[in-house]
Parts: C-alpha cells; structure tokens; sequence
C-alpha cells in the first residue's frame, strides 16, 4: 500500500490506474472475507483506507474518476 504522499505525488493516468487495481483488491478481499478465506482482516480496512485516500485526491484534482474508469475499461 502506497503512502499518502506516494498517492499525492502519482499522475492522473497512474491515480485512475491505483484506483482501478485498488477497487479489484476490495473486491478480491470482501469476497475471500464473505467465504470465510480471508485470514487477515486488517487488509479489508487497510484496502478501504487506500481507496478513500485515492479517491480524495481525485476529488481534490477535481477528476472525474467513474467517467475514466469507465472509458479504459
């Protein structure tokens, strides 16, 4: 997980990129906590706190992160 100056510093291409591996990682980890194969729930919380964080600074950026998400899909 990337610091929260590492995220701060990233480009728009490479914040949508973080974001977009960052969405399938929570995915991935509610999935193996649902099924009961997530060992370490710590990830779950650590997961979220890296999506918000990364959401926050493309707020702030004032991008429009579903519409790129969408578009490079």
């Amino acid at each position: 997980m990337p610091r929260a100056k590492e995220v701060h510093d990233m480009s728009d291409e490479l914040l949508v990129e973080h974001l977009r591996e960052t969405r399938k990682e929570l995915f991935g980890l509610r999935f193996q906590h649902a099924t009961g194969e997530l060992d370490n729930t710590a990830r779950l919380r650590g997961a979220k706190r890296d999506l918000a964080r990364a959401l926050t600074i493309a707020r702030q950026r004032r991008l429009d992160v579903e519409r790129e998400l969408m578009i490079s899909e």
